[in-house]
C-alpha cells in the first residue's frame, strides 16, 4: 500500500518552529509501506521555519496578521498532484495543523483554542475520496 505521510511525523524538519514531530508509532506502522513523504506547507512555498498560521473564515492567517492562503492553496494543489499521481490510499497527517489536521485546527485567534475542523489539505483529501488518519489516533505496534 502507498501511504502519504506528514513529513513532520517521519522527522523531517518542515514544521513551522524549523523542528518535526517524528513519531515512533507512525513510523512503526508504516513499515513495510511505500511511504509518500507530503509538506503541503513547504511545497507551497512557505519557508522552515516560518511565523505560525491559523485557519479563519477561509483564509490562511500568520500570527503577524499576513494572510498566506495564496501559499496554501498552492501547496495543496501540488501536493494532491504528488497524491494522485502516486496512487496514494491512505494518509497519515499531523494533528491539529492548519494544513494536515483531520479532526481538529486552532481557530483562527492564536489563543490556542481548538475547534472541529479540517487543515486545508486533509479537506481536499478526503473530497478525493482518500482516507486519513490522525497521527495521534495511531494504534502502538
Amino acid at each position: 500500500m502507498k501511504i502519504a505521510v506528514s513529513a513532520c511525523l517521519l522527522g523531517h524538519n518542515c514544521k513551522y518552529s524549523g523542528g518535526n514531530n517524528r513519531s515512533q508509532k507512525v513510523l512503526d506502522y508504516i513499515e513495510g509501506h511505500e511511504v509518500v513523504p507530503v509538506c503541503p506547507e513547504v511545497t507551497g512555498g512557505l519557508p522552515t521555519p516560518r511565523v505560525p498560521v491559523e485557519l479563519k473564515d477561509g483564509k490562511a492567517i500568520n500570527r503577524d496578521g499576513e494572510d498566506v492562503t495564496e501559499y496554501f492553496c498552492r501547496g495543496v494543489e501540488l501536493t494532491m498532484k504528488k497524491v494522485q499521481e502516486e496512487g496514494v490510499s491512505l494518509a497519515i497527517l499531523q494533528p491539529r495543523s492548519p494544513s494536515c489536521g483531520s479532526k481538529q485546527i486552532y481557530d483562527g485567534t492564536f489563543a490556542k483554542t481548538l475547534i472541529d475542523g479540517k487543515g486545508m489539505f486533509a479537506q481536499a483529501l478526503v473530497e478525493a475520496g482518500i482516507p486519513i488518519l490522525d497521527g495521534d489516533d495511531i494504534p502502538e505496534i
